[in-house]
């Protein structure tokens, strides 16, 4: 279980994530949605440990994220894929994805690089492990993010925006990928702006806010008119969204 309870964060005097309560059991796939600037990135940043809390806690089964040792652990449990793919620009495709099981999970290189291989067929980009990023397309490269996540076996894979930076193409490319790990099972938790694939995909949405969580709901409540629409900030949100 992935737990965050209470959670504030501040960047100076401005005030990110205020008194944020969220829990993703096994199996789950819950999509954050909110405007620019309401506290999704830095929520997913958070979980992973890349920025320290001001007040809270975060737990991945169990772990806390801002104790070093139990971290180190956490992070075994969860993969992150962001938005600017950040693979390494010196390694191939294969490389990017082993290095984490090889040097973290000491895993054989030789087991390692056969289940990169597999997981790169997987994403439709079996003929292309020993390309460099500056050889592939965004979404190609976007998809080697998601296999170098998948490589750590994560029970939770974390998500921002990871469309954000996609053309329509290469977005639907990514988002089949997506809808495919939800099918399978995979845990996820899904910053977006894609409003219609987080409908598809996804058991629960959860709606930021200047840092508060205003609305937590079953997806099918949180578009229904006495569930996420009765708050007037979450209908002006899909409104607006609908129409660009």
């Amino acid at each position: 279980m992935l737990k965050v309870e209470n959670v504030k964060k501040a960047f100076g005097p401005v005030t990110v994530l205020d008194g944020v309560n969220l829990t993703v059991n096994p199996g789950e796939v819950v999509s954050i949605l909110g405007s620019s600037g309401s506290g999704k990135s830095t929520l997913i940043r958070c979980i992973n440990g890349l920025e320290k809390l001001n007040a809270g806690k975060i737990t991945v089964d169990d772990f806390d994220v801002s104790k070093p040792r139990e971290l180190a652990e956490a992070r075994k449990r969860s993969g992150t894929v962001f938005q600017l793919f950040n693979l390494y620009p010196h390694m191939t495709a294969l490389q990017n994805i082993t290095l984490a099981p090889i040097e973290v999970l000491k895993r054989p290189r030789a087991e390692a690089e056969a289940e990169g291989r597999a997981l790169l067929a997987q994403v439709g980009l079996g003929d292309r492990a020993d390309a460099y990023p500056a050889q592939l397309s965004g979404g190609q490269r976007q998809r080697v993010g998601i296999c170098r996540a998948l490589a750590m076996k994560p029970r939770y894979l974390l998500l921002d925006e990871v469309t954000s930076a996609l053309d329509p193409e290469m977005t639907a490319e990514v988002l089949d990928i997506l809808a495919r790990l939800a099918k399978d099972g995979t845990t996820m938790v899904f910053v977006t702006h894609e409003i219609e694939f987080a409908r598809q995909i996804s058991n629960r949405i959860v709606f930021l806010e200047k840092g508060v969580l205003l609305v937590d709901l079953p997806t099918e409540k949180f578009f229904a008119d006495d569930g996420g629409l009765a708050q007037p900030r979450v209908a002006q949100f899909l409104s607006k969204m609908r129409k660009d």
